[in-house]
């Protein structure tokens, strides 16, 4: 009985990975057409659409859009969702369960009701800048994935060595970054990959926020398709998925997966 269990649940996990992984397969291929449709079964193999990436109509600004975004969301994110974190891990806030619960429940929504919450409150308020608007709505996206890794990496942190540095000259943010910060860098890292990339891919909040100068890249990419459909777009898609599984890789060779994922210590 338990040995059927276990190959049931093989079965089930092999299923689970073709299904999140075929897909991906199917547009890493169709990058390769060598017609300008989505031709499957490939007759042939071409690069050419990966050269047409950079000539695409205004590619480059909303790029470098979402790469600003990204990094300065995540930067803001890991500073306040760290001290957050801090201050919740303590246990000296009042009300941290319920402050707690506030900070990561972006993330209970779905993003087309988060994207109109913001657009309404911006409007209410007068704050209509394309660029500081979606700022602000990428620390809303990403603030929550800092605060729940840092909240769960403090957890397990022994914050008397914090009053051992102290103790041993150290001033109190001297002893943070001396013997916080390392002991939460797995932490710190998985919080900015996860981070980055949500505000990076994010796209049903930012359609709501952008106008027509001010063009995230997943934006672009949809209107895109929408004007002329070709295999672009798959090498595009292609190259953003090869980026991420090689950032993954850099960081279980210099971290650990496993240490990221709070398994081991």
């Amino acid at each position: 009985m338990i040995r059927a269990a276990i190959v049931v649940c093989w079965v089930m996990a092999i299923g689970l990975a073709l299904f999140l992984i075929v897909p991906l397969l199917v547009i890493a291929a169709a990058s390769f057409s060598p017609t300008p449709v989505f031709d499957l079964p490939l007759t042939g193999a071409s690069t050419r659409w990966y050269g047409r990436i950079g000539r695409l109509d205004g590619f480059w600004p909303s790029l470098l859009l979402s790469l600003q975004i990204a990094l300065l969301s995540t930067a803001i994110s890991l500073v306040s969702g760290t001290l957050a974190a801090i201050a919740i891990a303590r246990g000296k806030l009042p009300g941290a369960g319920i402050f707690a619960t506030a900070l990561v429940s972006p993330l209970m929504m779905p993003g087309l009701v988060l994207g109109i919450a913001l657009l309404q409150g911006f409007r209410a308020v007068g704050f209509t800048m394309p660029g500081a608007t979606l700022l602000v709505a990428h620390l809303v996206i990403t603030l929550p994935y800092v605060a729940r890794t840092m909240i769960a990496g403090l957890a397990r942190f022994d914050f008397t060595l914090i009053e051992a540095a102290r103790t041993l000259g150290c001033t109190y943010p001297g002893s943070v970054l001396r013997v916080m910060v390392p002991a939460l860098a797995p932490s710190f890292l998985i919080a900015g990959i996860f981070s980055f990339l949500a505000s990076f891919d994010n796209y049903p909040v930012s359609i709501f926020l952008a106008d027509v100068r001010t063009k995230t890249l997943p934006i672009r990419m949809l209107q895109y398709i929408e004007e002329a459909p070709d295999p672009t777009l798959a090498a595009l898609s292609t190259l953003i998925l090869t980026g991420t599984v090689i950032l993954l890789f850099v960081s279980d060779r210099v971290v650990g997966l496993h240490r990221m994922a709070g398994t081991s210590d």
